[in-house]
Formats: C-alpha cells, sequence, structure tokens
C-alpha cells in the first residue's frame, strides 16, 4: 500500500474513503464559508482549521494547528498505544498502522480513522541478503483480519457451503465489535491493499457481493485463513464457552 487512507466521519454503512499519495496532505477542521477542510468534523468547539494530515512512503505526520488543545492518536487495536499531539505540533510521526485522530469537545469527542501503509522491517542479520518481498502481509491481531474470518467461517466449517455472509451476519457474528459501516471499510481495505484483488471491469454488470466472495476465494486458496482461526470469533449463540459445562 502506498499513501494513505483516511475513513471520514458517517452514519452511512458504506463509508467514505479519502486516499493520499505519499507527499500529499489532507486539512481537518470544522471549516468556514468558503472553506471546506478534506475531512470535515462539523462541531463549534472544533477549529475552523484543526490540523493537517501528510503522507509518507510507509508512515504518516500529523500537524496541530491549535494554540491550545492536545490531540491524541491511538491505535484502536492495540492495548492503550496513544500519542499526545501538543498544540502547534508540526509533522508528528504517526508509527500505527491503523490509528484514530481523537480531537475533544466539552459532549465528547470528535474522530476520524487513518491506515497507514504496510510497515517495513529488516531481514535479521547483517549477511541476510536481499529480502524476500511477502505475497500478502495480514496481522492476525488486527480486527481486519477478524472480519476475514468471520466471512471465511461458512467454508471453514462446511467445505460444501456456498455461503457468503452478508453485512449485517458478520456485525452480528462479530459480537457487535464493529458497525456496518467499519465492517464494509475493513472489506475495502482488505480487497484493495491487503490482498490485492483485481478490479472487475467496468463493462460487467457489477455485483454487490463481489468483494466478499473474491476475499474469501483468495484467503482459503492460499491459506490465509484456516480452521483454527476461528477461536479468534466470538462465541456462537448456544455455543459453550471454554471451561464451561
Amino acid at each position: 500500500m502506498s499513501g494513505v487512507l483516511i475513513q471520514l466521519p458517517s452514519d452511512d454503512d458504506k463509508p467514505t474513503l479519502l486516499r493520499l499519495k505519499p507527499g500529499e496532505t489532507a486539512t481537518f477542521g470544522r471549516g468556514e464559508p468558503g472553506r471546506t477542510p478534506d475531512v470535515p468534523l462539523p462541531h463549534p468547539a472544533v477549529s475552523r482549521l484543526a490540523g493537517q494530515v501528510t503522507a509518507t512512503a510507509d508512515f504518516w505526520l500529523i500537524t496541530n494547528f491549535s494554540s491550545e488543545r492536545t490531540y491524541v492518536v491511538d491505535n484502536p487495536e492495540g492495548g492503550g498505544e496513544h500519542l499526545k499531539i501538543a498544540p502547534r505540533r508540526v509533522d508528528a510521526p504517526v508509527p500505527f498502522e491503523f490509528a484514530r485522530v481523537v480531537i475533544p469537545v466539552p459532549d465528547g469527542e470528535m474522530s476520524f480513522l487513518v491506515y497507514a501503509p504496510e510497515h517495513t522491517y529488516a531481514d535479521p542479520g547483517p549477511d541476510a541478503g536481499t529480502a524476500t518481498m511477502r505475497a500478502f502481509s495480514l496481522d492476525e491481531s488486527a480486527k481486519y483480519f477478524l472480519v476475514l474470518v468471520a466471512l471465511c467461517e461458512p467454508r471453514l466449517r462446511d467445505s460444501s457451503s456456498v455461503a457468503i455472509p452478508l453485512l449485517p451476519e458478520l456485525v452480528d457474528r462479530l459480537g457487535g465489535a464493529l458497525t456496518g459501516s467499519a465492517v464494509n471499510f475493513h472489506i475495502d481495505y482488505l480487497a484493495e491493499h491487503k490482498l490485492r484483488l483485481r478490479q472487475r471491469d467496468s463493462a460487467q454488470r457489477p455485483r454487490l457481493d463481489h468483494k466478499r466472495e473474491a476475499l474469501v476465494a483468495c484467503a482459503l486458496r492460499f491459506n490465509l485463513v484456516a480452521e483454527r482461526h476461528l477461536a479468534l470469533l466470538p462465541p456462537r449463540a448456544g455455543q459453550a464457552v471454554d471451561g464451561e459445562c
């Protein structure tokens, strides 16, 4: 993945994504007449121009334009990992692959999500030679991987099954841990950046379930998801939890 993805705040099940290539920037704030930020945060307690996100090769930078308010960038999938972005801080590097930018307001907070490129790592040892590129890079502790497991579950439990879970079924299967909008975002992220599925020919009749079907086919074909990963999902209704009779 080159650049970053920003998920704009929305109540819709289909999230709006903003893509930034390395070197490109996106502003965020509540805006003003004649000046709309790239990531609108419509709250009177948010500055008109609150800050800026800049994409780089394999991470991203955040600038806080506020003169008095500290922002927080946290890792929603980590164990409380977070960064504090002090007022007027310019181009603070963010190390998380998945992050949430949080701006405090009197009645809670305003936030948006940012997905960074895959981080790069050195091979062990000085004589390891040229690094071998991985075909797929999946973090089994990430929410997107949990969505992929839920998509594959029917076929992992019954190889003859042709069922692909629909969006409401995925939300329910994940125990409400993710909204429909978040699940859709993870599906797009998996299809376009993690598994890099080939886009359908525009001349073909579009099918809403194409991405879900293609993700399941790819994941099972290359053994990216296996039966052992089903343990990552929450227990199904009526299923005993380990240690219970």
